[in-house]
């Protein structure tokens, strides 16, 4: 476990989104943190005097600066249906987070912790799942000291934007979740502060190597830091 007197700074992606949201309120809200950093698309509704936003242009990452970040967290996400086709959708959920992930490895980042999802499996039929394997495939390889991987269901939680299909699929789930049990139970939707709760959660612990989060993980991690499920 790392010593959490140590000055610690964390940089998020993906700070806009619901569960990366969510996750960057948190950050800010850790004195393990003394600084933390968001590359973003457009401004996020926060202020912190520890809180530096960065506009970025995702295709431009190059040159985003990683010295001196300690922790980064990944939430970036989209649907095939929102990005438009599998090709923008491929370039949002792989070719973003693993250009992160190198810019990160070589900076000398100790920690990468990333919002994935359950079921992903790089040999999948799923095209939606097969991405979220192979990024994490990808990530497996890299050298940081730890590798924190959280695996979601269907989230819950008050979007920006509408989406239709998992508006459904979220009320289904909802109304049987207490029916998915045992091996199920990871299926089960889960409230997007949570898995930001949890993967802070994670991260300050300091565990070294991989790790993958499922629905039980996940409650117990954000539970820790006082993020209950609703």
């Amino acid at each position: 476990m790392e010593d959490m007197t140590v000055d610690k700074t964390a940089l998020i992606v993906g700070g806009t989104g619901l569960v990366g949201g969510h996750c960057l309120r948190l950050l800010v809200q850790q004195p393990a943190y003394t600084k933390v950093v968001a590359l973003l698309r457009r401004p996020a509704p926060i202020e912190d005097a520890r809180l530096s936003q960065r506009i970025v242009d995702f295709d431009r990452l190059e040159g985003a600066d990683f010295a001196g970040v300690s922790d980064v967290f990944c939430a970036l996400g989209t649907t095939i249906a929102k990005a438009g086709s599998e090709e923008a959708f491929y370039e949002i959920d792989y070719r973003y987070p693993i250009t992160i992930a190198r810019l990160a490895e070589k900076a000398g980042v100790k920690q990468f912790v990333l919002v994935s999802s359950v079921g992903a499996d790089p040999r999948s039929t799923s095209f939606y799942l097969r991405v979220k394997g192979e990024l994490e495939q990808e990530l497996s390889a890299a050298s940081f000291a730890a590798v924190h991987v959280f695996r979601p269901s269907l989230l819950l939680g008050e979007r920006g934007e509408v989406r239709k299909g998992e508006a459904i699929g979220v009320a289904a789930a909802q109304t049987l979740r207490f029916t998915m049990k045992g091996g199920l139970r990871r299926y089960r939707p889960i409230d997007a502060r949570t898995v930001a709760g949890a993967m802070v959660a994670a991260a300050l612990d300091g565990r070294s190597g991989r790790h993958v989060y499922h629905f039980d993980d996940m409650e117990a991690l954000a539970k820790g830091i006082g993020v209950v499920q609703a």
